[in-house]
């Protein structure tokens, strides 16, 4: 086989994030990738930046699905659950009656996710524009998970540094941080009592990071394994 027909073949991995959404690609997308003489005119060059051009739209639809309203609370694959430093705090609170503000603190976590993720879009494209020709290659000869595993290994130093600051400014505007203090001052005041030792800033930055990359991973290897998923007409023509 020779290298762009395994670069071809890598793409089918990485166009298929785009399937996230089932719009079509942007226009002049097809057109660059198939080239004048059909998709066997395919140079690697054009394959290259077909490749950056895939992952960046696909990236942007995942990111854009855990970013809206529920993208993270009502998916239980990435749903923020409290940590398990806080599960004694929790479970002495609701036995006293604070079972309501228990859940929103829950709620809270997944919705400050949900607003700070959105900040992933920028970096992942900047980490696409660098993708090569020998990434694509790497891609292929990898599992299931080659693509997400490829951007997670690029992006979570600048995403964490990025997210966190945002992370803890989203806490505070949807009442988690003023929750959290109130909770933990009750749970203080009981007889042996004692604030639980996390950084909750932290634990919801690396919940949303995890979140991101999971639903990257998951629609990466369903495409992988299901033809059927490859829904737009590009990868039809493309990759037919």
């Amino acid at each position: 086989m020779n290298n762009t027909s395994r670069l071809r073949g890598a793409l089918v991995v990485l166009f298929g994030l785009s399937a996230l959404g089932c719009e079509s690609l942007p226009a002049g997308i097809g057109d660059a990738l198939r080239g004048s003489g059909g998709a066997g005119a395919l140079d690697e060059g054009t394959i290259a930046d077909g490749l950056r051009e895939a992952l960046r739209v696909g990236s942007e639809r995942a990111v854009g699905n855990v970013s809206k309203v529920n993208g993270f609370l009502a998916n239980e694959l990435i749903r923020i659950a409290t940590p398990k430093e806080l599960e004694k705090m929790t479970s002495t609170l609701r036995k006293i009656g604070f079972g309501s503000q228990v859940d929103e603190l829950e709620t809270s976590m997944n919705r400050a996710a949900e607003k700070a993720s959105g900040e992933a879009t920028a970096i992942f494209w900047e980490a696409v524009q660098g993708l090569t020709i020998a990434d694509a290659r790497a891609v292929l000869g990898g599992g299931r998970h080659a693509a997400t595993k490829l951007l997670r290994d690029r992006t979570s130093s600048q995403l964490s540094s990025r997210i966190h600051p945002i992370v803890g400014e989203k806490m505070r505007d949807v009442g988690l941080s003023r929750l959290y203090g109130d909770l933990a001052a009750r749970y203080n005041a009981l007889p042996l009592g004692q604030k639980p030792a996390i950084d909750l800033e932290e634990y919801v930055t690396g919940k949303t990071l995890d979140g991101v990359f999971s639903v990257l991973a998951k629609e990466e290897e369903r495409i992988r394994e299901d033809p059927m998923a490859r829904t737009t007409e590009l990868l039809q023509r493309v990759f037919r």
